[in-house]
């Protein structure tokens, strides 16, 4: 399969990774906003169907942990995609957050 490329864009307020394949004009993304000091919202993510199947949401989500690991921010899960693999991986516990009122 090609490589897909992921790049982020971020302004301070909100964000997102996007990825794209190459031969492809569409693009996925998940966007995220900043709560506060370490902590964001991951909102939604969504990919085209030119690009389902292909792990491309994974591959954003991936991305998502990677930075957290390594900048130290913690993530509120309130994308039913990004709960769904929060609950799969629990060795994930210490790089999310859920704050009362959100189901994990």
């Amino acid at each position: 399969m090609s490589e897909r490329v992921i790049s982020k864009e971020d302004d301070g307020v909100q964000g997102r990774y996007l990825a794209r394949l190459p031969g492809l004009a569409a693009q996925a993304e998940l966007t995220y906003r900043h709560q506060g000091p370490g902590v964001i919202s991951a909102d939604h993510t969504g990919v085209p169907d030119e690009m389902a199947g292909r792990g491309v949401a994974k591959a954003l989500l991936n991305a998502l942990v990677d930075d957290a690991r390594q900048s130290g921010f913690r993530i509120v899960p309130r994308c039913s995609f990004i709960r769904a693999q929060y609950a799969k991986h629990p060795e994930w516990s210490a790089l999310f957050t859920v704050p009362p009122g959100v189901d994990p």
